[in-house]
């Protein structure tokens, strides 16, 4: 059932079709790269998009379509890997709150309401210049401050999860509490949470993108969709590819991630159909 309503969705088959592509041109980066992602060759640069250079060169000469590709790949990289670590933490607390109630869920709900309460990006922006800007400071940084969500998402599918039959069938059989909330319950409540990471990864690679952007995010010379961006903003009216193309990148990206998400959400909830 649930895969003949996700497939009577063409916006999210199209959206995962797009995610699909992404992964493949990430993964198959060095054999579709026509040429080496740092190769700098002065002659050749702002070349605007030609046979040869199919997404034109940038100021230093460097190829723009293999930079994209390989750019793809550290997006990619950064969110999951941000979106890893901020289900971990989320998860956990979600858990532990939802699970326990009483006084561990006043105190861990209280202490997600104050980190919601901080701008997430300009915290973002703070920790990164205190760290250092480099990309494994970007996943780190975007993980531990995006965890607020799942947090209250898997506590409250513990709370209608803790009551249930099943549950209480394994307190009366004498498992522990770490057996039941491993083993029992979090295994129930972890199908609507990985729809909403599928959303939260397009959110993760937008940050990473819009840092990049700013000077804080992955540093050059390795390549991200977001400092080409950068790169491209001096030369926006000279070389007008270095803008249009990372950014149509970005934008595909994001929405395709949103939309084949929405598409998996609409299909697992059967007040939906």
């Amino acid at each position: 059932m649930f895969w003949r309503y996700l497939l009577k969705n063409r916006l999210a088959i199209a959206g995962g079709a797009c995610v699909l592509v992404v992964f493949v041109t990430a993964f198959l980066a060095p054999a579709l790269s026509p040429y080496d992602p740092g190769a700098i060759s002065v002659s050749e640069k702002l070349t605007s998009p030609s046979w040869r250079h199919l997404l034109g060169t940038d100021q230093l000469g460097r190829d723009v379509f293999s930079r994209m590709l390989y750019g793809a790949r550290i997006s990619l990289l950064v969110g999951f890997v941000a979106v890893g670590l901020s289900l971990v933490i989320g998860i956990l607390v979600g858990a532990m709150a939802g699970y326990y109630g009483k006084w561990v869920d006043t105190i861990l709900m209280r202490f997600v309401d104050v980190m919601m309460c901080f701008p997430s990006f300009f915290l973002i922006l703070t920790v990164i210049a205190l760290l250092g800007p480099n990309i494994m400071n970007v996943m780190v940084v975007i993980g531990i401050t995006s965890w607020m969500g799942t947090a209250r998402f898997v506590r409250a599918e513990f709370l209608t999860l803790r009551e249930r039959d099943f549950v209480r069938a394994a307190r009366a059989l004498g498992a522990r509490d770490s057996r039941i909330i491993f083993y029992h319950i979090l295994p129930n409540a972890l199908a609507p949470v990985f729809v909403a990471a599928t959303l939260d990864v397009a959110t993760a690679i937008l940050v990473e993108a819009g840092l990049s952007f700013l000077g804080f995010g992955v540093q050059p010379p390795a390549p991200s969709w977001g400092n080409i961006l950068t790169s491209g903003r001096v030369y926006i009216f000279d070389a007008w590819w270095l803008t249009l193309f990372p950014g149509i990148a970005i934008l595909i990206t994001v929405l395709s991630f949103n939309l084949f998400g929405e598409g998996l959400r609409d299909a697992m909830d059967p007040r939906l159909r």
